[in-house]
């Protein structure tokens, strides 16, 4: 029978990353997953401790449409910044599924040089039913990894979709990944995420590929001039082949520069600000519903509801304000 490893305390956390054990990193990320009352607490204590130590990163969103390679793209940026001399850090993101819960996991797998590279750390996690894309403790663990030292952190979205947009609300610089051919793909691509991307990259721009990818890049050039026409310079549209490592030098370049014009501006400092704020109000969005599902009565309330209106005698609406009143009246007055 396995031994369950010790619980460390905040001291022991706060020094094993400082001294760079990956050992104490992984128990770190396994403590903010976990939805443990008595975890939760610990978490929160500890992430207080680090914010100090926390920011130093650059945080870098990537998104596309599944088959466009996220992975081997992110292996092979990846591996040129640990070539570099930096430290990266993946939060890759897979679905779970909707009827049992479970995912995959198999990230480590797809990306198997950068998993064994030293400089470089990979965390899956399944997005256990959260929108957007991300996984429910994916702010939590990018601030782990910062105050762990690490350089550049990416985070892996599970497609795109208006929904994989709440990257945006993570993230520095958010990249979106495409495929050559433009076409239906351009109707298909959410206005939502074209209104919020930094950069686009057509990817797989090689072998009999290349005159399609180029046509692509004109065609979403031109889509982002028409669609960002009050910016003074809508996002630039660049080729790439991740499978065989061309254009990823230029694609860091773009990322870097387009990170230290924003910092330079002090847009990076306000996006910042602002996501700290909507990350709070998400948190209290979750607190609410998980207290509101607490509720004896609420929970007898909604055996009521819920199949009447399924079968359509109660609309949601009024079945919500039900809900909402016997919530309010269950609640003390302050």
């Amino acid at each position: 029978m396995t031994k369950a490893k010790r619980q460390l305390s905040l001291d022991e956390y706060e020094a094993g990353l400082r001294a760079g054990d990956r050992s104490v990193l992984g128990q770190a990320l396994s403590l903010v997953e976990s939805e443990n009352p008595r975890h939760r607490e610990d978490a929160n204590q500890l992430l207080q401790r680090l914010y100090a130590k926390t920011g130093a990163a650059h945080r870098i969103g990537i998104t596309g449409v599944p088959g466009v390679g996220k992975s081997t793209f992110i292996e092979a940026l990846g591996s040129l910044l640990t070539s570099l001399g930096k430290r990266v850090a993946v939060l890759a993101v897979d679905p779970s599924s909707v009827k049992t819960g479970g995912s995959i996991l198999g990230d480590k797998t797809r990306m198997t040089k950068l998993a064994a590279d030293p400089s470089a750390f990979i965390r899956p996690s399944p997005s256990s039913g959260t929108l957007g894309g991300v996984a429910r403790r994916t702010r939590e663990m990018m601030l782990v990894f910062e105050a762990a030292g690490y350089d550049v952190v990416l985070v892996e979205t599970v497609g795109v979709g208006q929904s994989e947009a709440m990257v945006y609300e993570l993230v520095d610089t958010f990249l979106l990944l495409l495929l050559p051919g433009a076409g239906d793909d351009l109707q298909g691509i959410k206005r939502g995420i074209l209104e919020l991307v930094d950069l686009v990259l057509i990817n797989k721009a090689d072998g009999d590929a290349k005159p399609a990818a180029e046509r692509a890049r004109h065609q979403y050039q031109n889509a982002l001039h028409i669609l960002r026409s009050d910016e003074a310079q809508p996002p630039a549209v660049g080729l790439c082949s991740a499978l065989e490592g061309t254009g990823i030098d230029a694609a860091w370049a773009m990322l870097s520069a387009l990170h230290e014009q924003a910092a330079a501006s002090g847009e990076l400092e306000t996006r910042r600000r602002r996501q700290l704020v909507r990350w709070m109000w998400a948190l209290v969005d979750e607190g609410l519903r998980s207290r509101f599902l607490a509720s004896p009565s609420l929970k007898a309330a909604l055996v009521q509801l819920e199949p009447e209106v399924e079968t359509g005698r109660i609309i949601p609406p009024e079945a919500a304000r039900r809900l909402l009143a016997l919530w309010s009246g269950s609640e003390p007055s302050s």
